[in-house]
């Protein structure tokens, strides 16, 4: 199912909550793993914003690290690359 928000056509997954074990889950279709670029055993974030929540392979705290990494290597540029030899 396809649903228009202004000039994008967006694609609308029904999902059920099922009962998995003793707690309660949803399941995946393959195309919306295929397209999330996860895997069985992956960890998913459901993230809440201004439109409702959103499930995304996205790790927010990853990304954090990441651009303090990338401060720090601009920083320290030149004994990298000394390092590196």
């Amino acid at each position: 199912m396809f649903v228009r928000i202004g000039a994008r056509a967006l694609e609308v997954v029904k999902l059920k909550v099922t009962t998995i074990g003793s707690s309660a889950g949803i399941v995946l279709p393959k195309e919306v793993l295929a397209r999330l670029r996860v895997a069985k055993g992956d960890t998913l974030f459901l993230t809440e914003s201004p439109d409702g929540f959103r499930i995304t392979s996205y790790d927010p705290e990853f990304e954090r690290q990441m651009t303090h990494a990338r401060k720090f290597m601009r920083k320290r540029r030149d004994a990298l690359r000394e390092l590196a030899k």
